[in-house]
């Protein structure tokens, strides 16, 4: 018994073993990097039409730069209006109550997330961050996310549909071949398809989205947080651009201007580069000059937009994400 007690045991050693919830396919692996190459091609090509078309945007930078410093401030501050109102749709996609002022700040870091990485992956992951530091799940944290970004989808979809109704004939659309046409509805198809071999918890997704929806419209508070923050976040963009073409002297309509911008953000956001850059810059500069605008116009316009939205509040969202980093809030 003696030399029995005196053999030392074998210590347990647990090997790491490969769940679920760890384990990550080569398909999401190799995602990243396939958005970063479409992403540098889109901003190479908007780098080719920038040289282009360099005279034209070099005296749109003039007359940005005598604008009218009024509507220029009148933009700056529907900018910062734009976060409380992304935060209250968000508050409005969550059963329980959250932070507000990390909540904003949060807002804040996000946008200026999304303009470093592309396809509006850096907005996402720090609102999906944030959530969960606040005691959400991370299926739950995902679910909110795509209920604020379905509100938002939908709003957007209403006022292009009123303000097409109310302005005939200023959205024109590009001719697109019937080949390109039939063959995005061939890969659309065939992700379809994919999707359904592979075996992905689309239905269970979808059950849970659609479960969380009802949950939230059984409280009349937290709908109207959702859909009027979903709006007033829209209508602030369009109203961001609608200054800028006043400071600038353009004769728009405003109505005419806020449906350019809705049509626009929405193509944009098929390409995905970070923010929209390149992308939501030519959707822009097209739909203001279909509807009348001068070539040089258009572009101070749409550089004064991107002044506001993107280049002022940047380096500061990037500091704000690195303070609620560090104070463990993402």
């Amino acid at each position: 018994m003696a030399e029995s007690a005196s053999v030392p045991r074998a210590r347990d050693v647990s090997l790491p073993t490969a769940t679920p919830e760890s384990y990550t396919p080569a398909s999401a692996r190799r995602r990243p990097y396939w958005q970063t190459l479409l992403t540098v091609v889109v901003l190479f090509a908007a780098a080719c039409l920038a040289g282009r078309h360099w005279p034209v945007l070099a005296t749109g930078a003039h007359r940005l730069a005598v604008a009218d410093p009024g509507w220029l401030l009148a933009g700056a501050a529907a900018v910062a209006v734009t976060w409380p109102c992304s935060a209250l749709a968000q508050q409005g996609a969550v059963p329980r109550m959250l932070p507000r002022r990390r909540l904003v700040a949060a807002q804040f870091a996000a946008s200026a997330a999304n303009h470093v990485l592309p396809a509006g992956l850096g907005a996402g992951l720090v609102n999906l961050r944030f959530l969960m530091r606040c005691g959400l799940t991370a299926a739950r944290s995902a679910t909110a996310l795509a209920v604020k970004a379905t509100a938002g989808g939908a709003v957007r979809g209403a006022l292009t549909a009123v303000l097409v109704l109310a302005c005939p004939g200023v959205l024109r659309l590009p001719h697109v071949p019937a080949g390109y046409l039939a063959a995005a509805l061939g890969v659309a198809g065939l992700a379809a398809l994919l999707a359904r071999r592979l075996g992905l918890p689309w239905r269970r997704t979808l059950a849970t989205l659609l479960a969380d929806v009802r949950a939230i419209h059984a409280r009349p508070i937290r709908a109207a947080a959702l859909w009027g923050g979903s709006l007033a976040f829209a209508v602030l963009h369009a109203g961001v651009l609608i200054a800028v073409t006043q400071a600038v002297g353009l004769t728009l309509h405003p109505a005419g201007v806020a449906l350019v911008y809705l049509a626009a953000s929405g193509a944009a956001a098929l390409l995905p580069t970070p923010g929209g850059i390149g992308s939501l810059d030519a959707a822009l500069a097209f739909g203001l000059t279909a509807a009348g605008a001068p070539g040089a116009a258009a572009a101070s316009a749409v550089l004064g937009y991107r002044l506001l939205t993107v280049w002022v509040p940047l380096i500061p969202g990037l500091l704000v994400l690195v303070v609620l980093i560090r104070r463990k809030a993402l």
